[in-house]
């Protein structure tokens, strides 16, 4: 059995996707017991928070009976524009993985890739805020990962 723990996400109604696609991507990845909202109006500034208890437990889901962790398709999780600078991130990391000779994860983790490219990451500051991101992966690999956190404009 598992710790309950709390997240809250605060949803503003002047960016609704980024924050929707955080919050969608924790929720398929766990327990979740509760979800508590509330809407604060205020004009332009109007945003939902959600409180959210979960159980802090092993996965939901196995790929085989050694208890790995279920394997995620980023693939469906990010928006195609989003995916393919992941793509790029992931081939990097890889090719930094080989000539160190440690294993990617070492580099940085599919989960902190996603998370720099659903947050459109560009700077070592907002790099720094990504969950196992400190001054020594800042030192060693932000030039590399911010010159490659490049998105193709939406089109209108």
């Amino acid at each position: 059995m598992g710790i309950m723990q709390l997240k809250v996400f605060v949803v503003s109604v002047k960016n609704i996707e980024s924050a929707e696609s955080d919050m969608n991507s924790f929720l398929r990845g766990h327990r979740v017991l509760a979800v508590k909202k509330e809407f604060v109006n205020d004009g332009d500034n109007s945003f939902w928070t959600f409180c959210v208890e979960y159980l802090n437990a092993a996965p939901l889901a196995t790929n085989s009976s050694h208890g790995k962790s279920p394997r995620v398709d980023y693939r469906e999780l990010l928006k195609p524009e989003e995916f393919e600078v992941f793509s790029t991130l992931r081939d990097w990391r890889k090719e930094v993985a080989e000539k160190e000779g440690v294993p990617v994860y070492t580099i940085f983790t599919n989960e902190q890739l996603a998370d720099m490219v659903r947050r459109r990451v560009s700077s070592k500051t907002q790099l720094k805020e990504i969950d196992g991101v400190g001054d020594g992966r800042l030192e060693k690999y932000a030039d590399a990962v911010l010159g490659r956190l490049v998105f193709n404009p939406v089109p209108a």
